[in-house]
Order: C-alpha cells, then sequence, then structure tokens
C-alpha cells in the first residue's frame, strides 16, 4: 500500500471507529442506540476536525458520547500519521523508513530525518498550549457551571479550539460570551496558535530561546515563516476590517452593539472564518456581502502543518506572487528576495484548482437535492465542509440525507487533501525522462 493510500485509509479507519462507539447508547443523553447518519456525520466532524454538526453537541450527546467526540477531535487534529507514529513511539519501535516518508508527506516537511523528534515536539507542543487553554477558560466556566462542569466545560474547549474543530458543548457556540472579551481572546489565540502550523510555532520558540540567551543571529526564520505570519496577519485585519464595515449596520448582528463591542465580534469572526466553527454571532443572520467575503477566507483557510484546512495561506501568496511576476514580465515567481521553484507552482496551482472542482461539485450536489435552499447558504455549507471550518447558516440539519452523505465526502476530502487522495486513487506520481518539444498557447 502507498503511503497516501495509508494515510487515506487511515483517517477512514478513524472514522469508522468513531461511527460505531457514538451508535453506542452509553454514547446518548437519552440512551437510546443512535442514529447511523447522525453517527457518521458526527464521527466524520470530529476526526476531520470541522464542526459542522446536525445534532446539539451537548443535549444530544452524553459525557462519553462528548469524550468519544473529543477524542476524535484531538486524534484527528494530530493526523492520524502523528498519533499513529506517536503509538510506535511509545511502544519502544524504530520508525522505518516507510513511516519516515509517511511523516513527510502529511507533514508537508522537505526531509526525511528529525522524524521522531518532529513527533515528540508536536505532541508536547499541542498538551502545552491546550493544558494553557483550560486554566485561561477555567475561571469563566468555574464562575458560571461552578467546578466539576466548569472544568469539562474548559477541557472540551480548549482542545476544540486548538484543533481548529468548533465544536461547542453549548447550543449557541459561543454567542452567550460575545460580550466577554477575556472568553473571546482565549479562543481566538488558540484558534491562531493551531492555524498557523507546527514548523511555525517552532521557529519561534528557537527564536525566543536564542533571543533569551543572547544569541541574535543563529536562527534566521524561513521563508514559510515570513509567508505564513504576514498572509495570516494580513487577512485577520482585512476580514475584520470587512466584517466591522458590512455588519455594521445589521440589526440582527452588529447593529445593536456598541463600536468597540462591534469590532471584538468582527475581529472574533474574522479569526475563526479562516479555520474552525465557533460563532458569536447568528451566521444566518448576516448579509449576503459578509457571507460571501467569509466564503472567500474559508477557501484560503490555515497554514500548511496545522490543524485547519482550505488552500493554505502558502497557496494563496504563491499564486499571488505568480501574477506580479507575470505582469512584471518577468518568468522566475520571487517572493522575500527567494525563488520558489517551479514544482511548488505547479502543486499550489493543482491544489486551488483541485479544490475549486470539489467546492463546484458539492455545491451542484446540494442544490440539486435541496432545491429550497438559496445558493449562497449551499456554497457557504460547501465551502465550510470542504475547508474544515465548521461555520454553518443554520441549514446542516435540514439538508436532506443525500446532502449530508455529500457533506461528509466533502469533510473527507478537504482533511486529507485532495492532491493526497489523488494520489491515493492512481497511484504516487513516477517521474519521467521524456521530454516533448514546446509550443506556444494563447492565455488570457
Amino acid at each position: 500500500m502507498t503511503v497516501s493510500r495509508t494515510i487515506c485509509s487511515g483517517f477512514l479507519v478513524l472514522i469508522g471507529v468513531g461511527t460505531v462507539l457514538l451508535l453506542l447508547p452509553v454514547a446518548t443523553a437519552s440512551g437510546n442506540w443512535n442514529s447511523p447518519l447522525v453517527a457518521l456525520f458526527t464521527a466524520t466532524s470530529a476526526v476531520c476536525v470541522t464542526g459542522l454538526i446536525v445534532v446539539d453537541t451537548g443535549s444530544y450527546f452524553s459525557p462519553v458520547g462528548q469524550g468519544i467526540i473529543l477524542a476524535l477531535i484531538q486524534v484527528g487534529g494530530l493526523g492520524y500519521m502523528t498519533a499513529n507514529t506517536f503509538l510506535v513511539l511509545l511502544l519502544g519501535r524504530r520508525l522505518g523508513l516507510r513511516e519516515r516518508i509517511a511523516i513527510q508527506q502529511s507533514m508537508d516537511n522537505s526531509g526525511l530525518s528529525g522524524g521522531r523528534s518532529l513527533i515528540l515536539s508536536i505532541i508536547a507542543m499541542t498538551l502545552v498550549f491546550e493544558l494553557t487553554g483550560i486554566f485561561c477558560f477555567y475561571p469563566v466556566f468555574h464562575q458560571d457551571y461552578g467546578p466539576g462542569l466548569g472544568l469539562w466545560l474548559s477541557i472540551f474547549h480548549s482542545i476544540s479550539a486548538f484543533n481548529n474543530a468548533g465544536f461547542s458543548l453549548f447550543a449557541d457556540s459561543m454567542v452567550r460570551y460575545a460580550l466577554n472579551p477575556w472568553v473571546n481572546g482565549v479562543v481566538t489565540a488558540l484558534v491562531i496558535i493551531g492555524g498557523i502550523g507546527y514548523q511555525v510555532i517552532m521557529e519561534l520558540v528557537m527564536w525566543l530561546r536564542d533571543r533569551t540567551e543572547g544569541r541574535r543571529t543563529r536562527t534566521m526564520f524561513s521563508l514559510n515563516f515570513k509567508i505564513v505570519t504576514s498572509t495570516t496577519a494580513i487577512l485577520l485585519v482585512l476580514g475584520t476590517g470587512a466584517f466591522f464595515l458590512t455588519e455594521f449596520n445589521n440589526p440582527d448582528t452588529l447593529g445593536p452593539f456598541a463600536p468597540q463591542t462591534k469590532l471584538l465580534m468582527a475581529w472574533f469572526q474574522s479569526v475563526i472564518a479562516r479555520t474552525a466553527g465557533f460563532n458569536s454571532i447568528d451566521i444566518g443572520g448576516m448579509g449576503n456581502a459578509s457571507l460571501f467575503i467569509m466564503i472567500a477566507l474559508m477557501f484560503i483557510g490555515a497554514s500548511p502543518g496545522s490543524t485547519g484546512g482550505g488552500i493554505k495561506t502558502t497557496t494563496l501568496r504563491i499564486l499571488l506572487a505568480c501574477t506580479r511576476m507575470v505582469l512584471q514580465g518577468q518568468e522566475a515567481v520571487i517572493t522575500y528576495r527567494r525563488q520558489i521553484s517551479t514544482s511548488r507552482v505547479l502543486k499550489a496551482i493543482a491544489v486551488v484548482v483541485g479544490s475549486g472542482l470539489v467546492v463546484v461539485t458539492t455545491t451542484s450536489l446540494l442544490a440539486i437535492s435541496n432545491p429550497t435552499l438559496s445558493f449562497i447558504r449551499i456554497l457557504f455549507e460547501s465551502v465550510s465542509a470542504f475547508a474544515t471550518v465548521g461555520l454553518s447558516t443554520g441549514i446542516t440539519a435540514e439538508l436532506s440525507d443525500f446532502g449530508k452523505y455529500v457533506i461528509i465526502a466533502t469533510m473527507y476530502l478537504g482533511r486529507v487533501g485532495v492532491l493526497l487522495f489523488m494520489a491515493a486513487l492512481v497511484g504516487d506520481p513516477k517521474p519521467t525522462a521524456v521530454q516533448y518539444p514546446e509550443e506556444e498557447l494563447l492565455i488570457g
């Protein structure tokens, strides 16, 4: 079995196990056997760290069921190969060439060395940030819900936020805490950190370590770090401004609140739109302009090596740099005084084209099977599922059974990646030494 097939089948196994566990009566609050479609949809959404739901997580599932969902989120956020490799290391086994190649592909890492230390660093980093989130959430949730439930809410929402899953035990997601700057700050911080990628976090940690020890010139930020951080910052600022302006007078969202509160809500949705499915305002009440802006942000998504989906920030920057170079009459793609290889440019184009085809197919199938729903809401749902964001205008539960299966498939494709899934179907690409003659072709 090829590496790509191993990864894709691994996610399917996780979804299958999660579905079986969520089917059990002990997983539901009513104590009855769960609906197979509800169990499959929820398990897929959890493993793919999406957050789309067809039932209310907090009231429909028992504490055991909620714990199963949380475990699926944790494993899904880490990724199948990361979790599997960690188990291998716990058993005292050495990583073989196959495991190293799998880690390279799943993490988009350029080298085969350091696989063991990379996995251990990812696990440790995840635990540190999730524990920090728990401690930050606990004072608020303890005050509102008591020590026991407050601790469980802190654990659940910290893991869900860091893994960009968007699952919440509150029926209104984070609407009840829309005016709480502390909760908003903790959620957005966890989502941003989880969405920028492990490599970026590691580089930042190394830089801070060198600064602390007085070695200012030892750590040089990579091109990946510069592109991810700058693009993320730009998108966050542009998203906040866009939501603030387009929803400023909307009585269903930001309209009734003071300007500073509107800015806080706009910031929250700007962060969440690209990676996680929490919401502090009614998404269904947003105007078409805001929904379309959110669709664009969701499609871009998070960064490589993170828990988020989408085409990724680096892909966007490569294509923008490619466009700029064409307009300037240059053939090499340059950014930050570094040349991007042709293979990376082609991969970025393939990611966007493949992602676009999946979204178009999903939207078409949902529109055919749900003719009463508006197009903008269907498109929103499709992009949210593919980018594993989890935001919804409230139509998820209203979809036909066929539509729900379409969303399940879309969430899976968005999590494993279009190119990886195609490689699993046709086999890993094989280089060829054959060269064909060039010929001019009209473009544009």
